[in-house]
């Protein structure tokens, strides 16, 4: 029997994930659940964590269990094969009050930036957005969703991400008839520092009332 820490075989790992842990597993899986927008199967979240799947599986349990007993507002669902984030339906008048007061709030100038980069890069992923912009877009693509400015457009053929679009009312709004009418910016994108002057030529049309921050995920703007 070979007695030798060194020699002794290391425990297997599921296929497609990495052989060392990259951090603790349930806050790993917090983080990761906290900036999807669509629900991740446990391959996957295995995958992003560096963990088994039967290990994966069983701390994601536990998380949903966890929540319902500490009463959280949100819980972990397992829905159609995947995870994500979702908030409690008995605080559903809570969210739509807050929803509906956005509604009638100015749009702020990382909305107005955001709103620029669907425009002109349509159909497009937030995870282009947030690409183009150098930060977290979720909480203003959730306010341009619920004032009605963008849309999902279908999914991407190779990821399967949601698509988004812009909406005819967004187009009422500013004043054109036609996406082929907007100003000339396309080529500044992804240059964003280039083309903040010509937004705020936008933001008088798209703008009407007072300022409100988005909620936003861990590191995104507001």
């Amino acid at each position: 029997m070979n007695d030798d820490p060194a020699a002794t075989a290391a425990p297997d790992t599921e296929e497609g994930t990495l052989d060392v842990p990259v951090a603790e597993l349930r806050p790993s899986l917090e983080a990761v659940l906290m900036v999807v927008d669509q629900p991740l199967d446990a391959v996957s979240l295995a995958t992003a964590v560096g963990h088994p799947v039967e290990e994966v599986v069983a701390a994601l349990q536990l998380l949903a269990e966890e929540y319902t007993e500490q009463g959280r507002g949100f819980e972990l669902r397992n829905v159609a094969g995947g995870w994500r984030y979702y908030t409690r339906e008995e605080y559903a008048v809570v969210v739509e009050g807050f929803v509906l007061d956005g509604q009638q709030a100015r749009l702020t100038q990382a909305a107005l930036e955001t709103l620029a980069v669907v425009a002109y890069k349509q159909p497009v992923s937030r995870a282009r957005v947030s690409a183009i912009r150098g930060v977290n877009v979720d909480g203003v693509m959730r306010t341009l969703l619920a004032r009605g400015l963008v849309e999902e457009a279908g999914q991407d053929a190779e990821t399967g991400a949601n698509l988004y679009r812009t909406t005819g009312y967004f187009l009422e709004r500013i004043g054109v008839t036609s996406i082929d009418e907007l100003p000339e910016l396309a080529p500044y994108l992804p240059d964003m520092d280039d083309f903040e002057d010509e937004l705020s030529g936008m933001s008088s049309s798209v703008a009407t009332s007072a300022p409100v921050d988005e909620p936003a995920a861990a590191g995104s703007e507001s």
